[in-house]
């Protein structure tokens, strides 16, 4: 199959790593592997916005995408690249793709540079997160590009930027929309996004892959039911300050028994208050209990 046949209607969890303090915790990023392989999904996409690929060192770097390459030997890795240093990374790694972090200065030639290593799958990320507004003509200049195979749209709550850029894609109809859409991953499906590239993946990843399967199949019921569930669980895990996300993610890979409850840190993001702990654990007890 073409890299696009394994992408299309797949999920790819942007996972976060295990820190215990600001110690990575390899034990536990080793045993998220193993849980994450045992689960549904087209792979992982390791060194994203969710899995501060740019703030780790070059060893954690290797470190992390070695445990995922030995994991899931089959499956499709992602790797984010700023650059073309982190894109070499990437390929030495064993990545089959890379997610590029957005540039304001010649987003086309970024996108040209990194695809020189492998394939890429552009990003438009909202403002907050360090993200770039591409207008629809550098849009359409990236998706021309032969090495480009998709685009990821993370707006975060702006239906009006990502119907946008759904109706950009429709004019390349050979490249990929990959929803990036936590807090509206349903809707995301229904505007023509054919797969999904999600820090929410990084828990009930099964959920996700079910919710993705129930529109590739046009089985409306049971993808209004799985809707729900993954928007009263984003409600909870992607809320201000949303930087802690990311913490809030590992609580519920915790909660899910991935990870160890401890190794629950994220050094680059905001202090959290415990209940908002509690509130994540439960409702991924209440999904669970959903799925029986």
């Amino acid at each position: 199959m073409t890299l696009l046949d394994r992408l299309a209607w797949g999920l790819l969890p942007a996972v976060p790593v295990p820190f215990r303090g600001e110690m990575l915790d390899a034990g536990a990023q080793h045993r998220y592997a193993r849980w994450m392989a045992g689960m549904p999904g087209a792979g992982v996409a390791v060194w994203a916005h969710t899995g501060r690929g740019p703030y780790l060192t070059p060893a954690q770097r290797a470190l992390v995408i070695r445990s995922w390459r030995e994991a899931m030997p089959e499956r499709v890795i992602v790797a984010g690249a700023r650059d073309e240093a982190m894109a070499a990374e990437a390929q030495q790694g064993g990545a089959d793709a890379l997610l590029a972090f957005p540039a304001s200065d010649d987003p086309v030639g970024h996108h040209r540079r990194l695809g020189r290593h492998l394939p890429v799958i552009a990003f438009l990320l909202y403002d907050a997160a360090g993200g770039v507004a591409y207008d629809d003509a550098t849009l359409h200049a990236i998706l021309e590009l032969p090495a480009v195979v998709g685009i990821k749209v993370a707006t975060l709550d702006s239906v009006l930027t990502f119907q946008r850029v759904a109706a950009v894609c429709r004019h390349h109809p050979d490249k990929l929309l990959i929803t990036g859409e936590d807090r509206f991953l349903g809707y995301s499906l229904l505007c023509g996004a054919r797969g999904a590239l999600l820090g929410m993946g990084a828990a009930l990843p099964d959920l996700q892959a079910d919710l993705l399967r129930a529109c590739a199949d046009e089985d409306w019921p049971r993808f209004i039911a799985l809707s729900d569930r993954c928007d009263r669980f984003s409600q909870v895990t992607f809320i201000a300050p949303m930087e802690g996300y990311i913490r809030r993610m590992l609580w519920a890979a915790a909660a899910e028994g991935a990870i160890p409850k401890a190794a629950c840190d994220d050094p680059w993001g905001p202090p959290l208050p415990d209940p908002e702990r509690a509130a994540v654990e439960a409702q991924v007890r209440i999904a669970r209990a959903a799925r029986g």
